[in-house]
């Protein structure tokens, strides 16, 4: 049994301790925008935030994780719909298909909290999520159009 503070809510759900976060939020707490992709932290579709930061829930032990530690899934970026990153992909069309788009911008948005004037440099080193349609350069553009809209 643990505590976790998900989206601004505290929770107490039952889980091993060896037990991913991804398969609490999505199994145990019905949040499935977080997606499954590759299970070893390669692809990034599985990207919350724990306090600002991006990190790869498949392999991230729920355990490991304090009452005090803030988790948001891609449901709980914004209520509306409304966060810079999620403004900039609507509008440029970012996505294809779609799948891996909730991990890709919590990825981007992890970022631009660490680093809000983040160059292209920046973006290849740090958005190492995979996208198997191939939109890296909407992914790109999309990052420069959600820090103008962060100003």
């Amino acid at each position: 049994m643990g505590r976790l503070n998900i989206n601004g809510e505290i929770v107490e759900v039952e889980f091993d301790d060896d037990t991913p976060l991804l398969w609490v939020l999505r199994e145990q707490l019905g949040l499935t925008g977080t997606k499954f992709g590759c299970g070893v932290a390669q692809c990034g579709a599985c990207t919350v935030h724990i306090d600002g930061q991006a990190i790869r829930s498949c392999v991230y032990p729920a355990s490991a994780i304090t009452e005090a530690e803030q988790i948001t899934t891609i449901e709980g970026l914004s209520e509306a719909g409304d966060h810079p990153v999620q403004q900039a992909w609507e509008e440029l069309d970012v996505p294809q298909c779609g799948y891996c788009q909730p991990g890709m911008i919590m990825a981007v948005a992890g970022m631009l909290n660490n680093n809000p004037e983040a160059n292209d440099e920046d973006i290849d080193a740090e958005i190492t999520n995979i996208c198997r349609c191939g939109t890296f350069g909407r992914v790109r553009r999309g990052v420069h159009l959600a820090k103008t809209k962060m100003a």
